[in-house]
């Protein structure tokens, strides 16, 4: 067993971490950690990098809650590269899927790497924009929403509600799909800000269902 002062971190102070899902080994990204971050993976065994983008130490899943609960860190022969074992609760990539490794180059997907965005939902997508609140990175649209605030939001909804109702006059259905796809994404990033979750609206939806299915017994008797 070697000890962290035999890891060769490069000229930036990183090392690269390949995070393998401890029980399929399937790889489910790669980032890297400086010595604060390794030493806090070491004593917390949860997955913690250094954020090049956002120059910052970097908790996995203390947004998003999907730790990356640590089985065990290996290093290469050369000690400049590492593999991390992981349990996981959830989601690897901020993109709501199981893997950041999902976009087949070459070859045909196996099982274990998957085309498009697999297991992709309304709540993935959710979750997605609450670690983007949260997070606020540089030069994303939906930081530029939050920024801006409650207004913004509002009046983009009203006018992604025109726009369908636009295609849909037009009886124009890619466009139409279009439109609501917008429509949505603009409506769960008003959720995210009013704090409503997507469990409120199917709750509410459900109710109402109850309620309707009560009024056509009452009217059939």
């Amino acid at each position: 067993m070697i000890n962290i002062d035999e890891i060769k971190f490069d000229e930036k102070g990183l090392v690269p971490a390949i995070v393998q899902d401890a029980d399929t080994k399937r790889v489910l990204t790669l980032a890297y950690m400086n010595r604060e971050s390794l030493e806090i993976s070491l004593r917390e065994m949860k997955t913690c990098f250094w954020s090049r983008s956002r120059q910052e130490l970097w908790l996995k899943g203390e947004t998003s809650g999907n730790y990356q609960h640590i089985v065990s860190i290996i290093a290469d022969c050369d000690r400049d590269a590492l593999t991390v074992l992981v349990k996981k609760d959830g989601p690897a990539c901020h993109l709501g899927t199981d893997s950041c490794f999902s976009y087949p180059l070459t070859g045909e997907a196996d099982g274990t790497v998957e085309p498009g965005v697999p297991g992709f939902s309304v709540k993935t997508l959710y979750k997605m924009l609450e670690q983007r609140k949260a997070e606020m990175p540089e030069g994303s649209y939906t930081t530029y929403l939050f920024e801006k605030g409650l207004d913004k939001m509002l009046k983009k909804i009203g006018e992604e509600s025109t726009e369908v109702i636009i295609a849909a006059k037009d009886e124009d259905k890619p466009e139409t799909v279009y439109e609501i796809a917008d429509l949505v994404y603009h409506v769960l990033v008003l959720m995210v800000e009013a704090g409503i979750g997507v469990d409120d609206i199917m709750a509410e939806l459900e109710s109402r269902h109850v309620i309707d299915h009560k009024i056509k017994q009452e009217k059939m008797k």
